[in-house]
């Protein structure tokens, strides 16, 4: 199954351009949220959310504006990468600063973070910190990523860069999905560390894809330091390969041993398709033979 084809998938585009079509039409920051939503985006993050929210026996409805705000401070955070890394095409679009300008482009990210802030305020303390907690590691890993390049970085600081940069919002993701459904901590923190390692397998395949060149929708000017150019310096292109697929599949099935403490229902089913939908099945079969 695509993941476009998710029932998740579909209440939270039609929830988005509920959001967007309730903005005033005279407005440039309407234009620019039509433009960055036009862009698509698979709503990985959001989906995750509420799939774990059905998996700890909630309601998926309640959900959908704790969804909606990781996918604002997401596409924020998206904005504000291209203005750093001077990013010129996102998911087969122009970048919002190149058809806007920086300023504008920079406000239109302030302006996502703050309506996703008024969105997840309706929920819970634990999921509040959750979701504040994400967006301080996000910028965080930002920084440690445009700092890297020409400095002693290595494996350790990737992993701690993307952790932070990217995984930290998958496992925000998941956490707050249970928080909905009224979890407790235990349970909250053990979806944590689902998303969190699912976050780092598809930013480990996501520098991968990139670093073999296999990326179509996104290009831009600046280059971070990943985990298969590191593993390069010392050793052949077939063997940095061959590693950065093992830490791929190591990260994937951890989080699948995680869920394999849950029951079996539909919505772990969904979540352990994505687990390979976003990762596993992004990589080229000849890549997957040199594990």
């Amino acid at each position: 199954m695509e993941m476009e084809n998710l029932e998740e998938f579909l209440v939270i585009k039609a929830s988005m351009d509920g959001l967007v079509a309730s903005m005033e039409d005279g407005s440039k920051m309407k234009k620019m949220m039509l433009h960055v939503c036009s862009a698509g985006g698979k709503s990985i993050r959001p989906i995750i959310l509420m799939l774990c929210t059905e998996i700890c026996g909630g309601e998926r409805n309640k959900s959908v504006n704790a969804a909606l705000a990781i996918e604002l401070i997401h596409s924020a955070s998206l904005i504000h990468d291209d203005v750093l890394d001077d990013g010129i095409i996102r998911r087969g679009v122009e970048s919002a600063h190149m058809k806007y300008g920086v300023p504008a482009a920079i406000l239109c990210g302030d302006f996502l973070i703050s309506k996703a802030i008024s969105l997840i305020s309706s929920y819970g303390t634990d999921s509040v910190l959750e979701f504040g907690r994400a967006g301080m590691y996000m910028a965080e890993g930002e920084t440690i990523d445009i700092s890297s390049a020409g400095t002693d970085f290595g494996r350790k600081d990737y992993f701690e860069c993307i952790s932070k940069k990217t995984a930290s919002l998958f496992a925000a993701s998941a956490a707050i999905g249970a928080y909905v459904a009224g979890a407790d901590r235990e349970t909250a923190m053990t979806f944590r560390a689902f998303g969190e390692s699912v976050g780092n397998a598809y930013q480990i395949v996501d520098d991968l894809l990139e670093y073999l060149d296999r990326l179509e929708d996104k290009h831009s000017t600046y280059e971070s330091v990943t985990l298969p150019l590191l593993y390069r310096k010392s050793m052949g292109h077939e063997e940095a390969v061959r590693l950065t697929v093992q830490d791929v599949l190591e990260h994937v099935g951890r989080a699948k041993r995680i869920l394999d403490g849950f029951d079996d229902s539909g919505a772990k089913d969904k979540l352990l398709m994505i687990s390979n939908l976003i990762t596993i099945d992004m990589l080229p079969e000849n890549v997957l033979e040199m594990r």
